[in-house]
């Protein structure tokens, strides 16, 4: 409540700075920075698959869809100054997610007394077969979410325009974590707007609703105790596909009991930028950023599993020799021997540049470069290409391409491979070696003068975007977006 309060306090000294008028503008005509109202509507839906779900510690469906909506009003408050306001809900449904606890909703059968042959298990008991695998969607609570975010803004240009002044609050929230952020940013431009200079910083404090694995989350809240909650009646299988004995030493619990200690994730940065015009052909510009990371910077969510301990099931034990196998794996789950866990500081500086090149009038060529370096190991490149081509006065066809390579972080360990004598380790497949390549193409329909209007709303624009995504890992992920833009007289 303290962080709300404190946010709203310095958002309305912002306001208020914003709004202030040069005594003598009144007698001087100046054209608004924003004339009429905006509303900027965009819906997407997002697809992914793949093979290296990093909540089932690096293997395992990466299934995930997502709808979400997107409105950004602007509202002219003087002639120099604008508010805005942005809002997102998006729902998605994720396999992997799902699988925080892959035993939900799995059937429970009996195995029985006699001395047939017909048990899956090698050992015969009365104890119950609880299915589950990593190649498929549990029907746990986590496998749909819901996430909205909104952003307050407030822009102000001097008399001259030659000087933007921004700020901003934002709130997040997911059902494993709330965020509250702050920005405020300067542009100045120069040589009759021909040079740009810029500097924004922002500030995000978040906190964690830290959720487990299930089986990890158990043992912890019942200190230990295989006979209770989830582990009642269950089989724990070896390696070998037998029953251990849940009293003794040679049977399954997690390597370190220490959960999220410190439930904040709070991030800081700073951006600088240069743009400049050329010629009435070429614009380039230049950022660079410095962000850096504190606190709980793993995901509790995601597992872990070490090459140097036994390894444990719950499931049928026929399924065990070809766990790893999409196709053939049904019915049997790995319980985890740890969390991921990261250090609780990062370094992150991303630097780059932007150049335009206007061809003619119906053509434009942009390409962007980034180079990206952090303490946590990992360095990248993203190189991307758009060349919109004016078809008519009022369409516009937006073909682009992506591509982007990382080298694998400090931490990163595939599934199996890590060393429980590690003090950081993770199986999550984003900070992995790898490289992508995205395809995409749209087309924009722009009524410059918005002569289509129902009632007092104009249509400005509306578009048309679709992008396909490809890393070298196996994943591969589509997103078609539309999008359009009112105006309010």
């Amino acid at each position: 409540m303290n962080k709300s309060i404190f946010f709203i306090f310095l958002f309305t000294i912002s306001i208020s700075l914003f709004s202030q008028q040069n005594k003598d503008s009144t007698n001087v005509y100046k054209k608004r920075v924003l004339e009429s109202s905006e509303i900027d509507f965009l819906a997407s839906f997002y697809s992914q698959d793949g093979n290296n779900a990093a909540v089932t510690g690096g293997i395992g469906t990466e299934e995930l869809k997502n709808i979400a909506v997107d409105i950004t009003i602007a509202i002219p408050l003087n002639d120099d100054t604008f508010f805005t306001f942005d809002g997102t809900i998006s729902d998605y449904s994720s396999a992997s997610s799902s699988n925080l606890n892959p035993f939900s909703g799995a059937s429970r059968d009996r195995d029985d007394d006699d001395d047939d042959d017909d048990d899956k298990n090698k050992n015969n008991s009365s104890q119950s077969i609880i299915k589950g695998s990593p190649w498929v969607a549990s029907t746990g609570a986590s496998q749909n979410d819901l996430w909205v975010s909104g952003v307050l803004g407030i822009n102000h240009s001097s008399d001259d325009r030659n000087t933007v002044s921004s700020a901003h609050l934002s709130f997040a929230n997911e059902y494993d974590y709330t965020s509250y952020g702050i920005g405020a940013g300067i542009t100045k431009l120069f040589n009759k707007k021909n040079t740009e200079i810029g500097l924004t910083a922002n500030m995000y404090l978040d906190t964690w609703r830290p959720q487990y694995p299930t089986e990890i989350k158990t043992f912890v809240n019942n200190n230990g105790n295989l006979f209770t909650d989830f582990f009642e009646d269950t089989m724990i299988l070896d390696s070998n596909g037998d029953i251990t004995d849940k009293t003794s030493s040679n049977t399954w619990k997690p390597i370190n009991t220490t959960l999220v200690e410190n439930k904040g994730r709070n991030t800081y940065s700073a951006s600088l930028s240069f743009s400049q015009i050329l010629n009435k052909n070429l614009q380039i510009s230049l950022f660079a950023d410095v962000i850096t990371q504190k606190g709980w910077l793993s995901n509790p969510m995601q597992r872990v599993y070490f090459k140097d301990k036994a390894n444990y099931y719950i499931g049928e034990a026929d399924d065990i020799a070809h766990y790893t196998n999409p196709n053939k794996n049904n019915g049997v789950f790995q319980l985890a021997d740890d969390i991921e866990r990261l250090p609780n500081n990062r370094l992150k500086t991303p630097v780059g540049m932007r150049l335009h090149y206007y061809v003619n009038e119906y053509v434009v060529f942009k390409t962007y470069y980034r180079y990206y370096f952090d303490d946590w190991g990992i360095n990248s490149h993203t190189l991307s290409v758009e060349l919109p081509i004016k078809i008519t006065d009022k369409f516009t066809l937006y073909p682009n391409y992506r591509f982007y390579n990382q080298t694998a972080s400090t931490y990163f360990h595939p599934y199996e491979e890590a060393l429980s004598t590690s003090d950081f380790y993770t199986s999550d497949y984003d900070l992995s070696k790898f490289n992508s390549n995205q395809f995409g193409v749209g087309i924009k329909y722009t009524d410059v003068f918005v002569k289509l209007k129902l009632w007092k709303i104009g249509l400005k624009n509306i578009s048309l975007n679709y992008s396909y995504y490809s890393r070298n890992t196996g994943l591969d992920a589509y997103i078609v977006t539309f999008g359009t833009k009112f105006i309010l007289d």
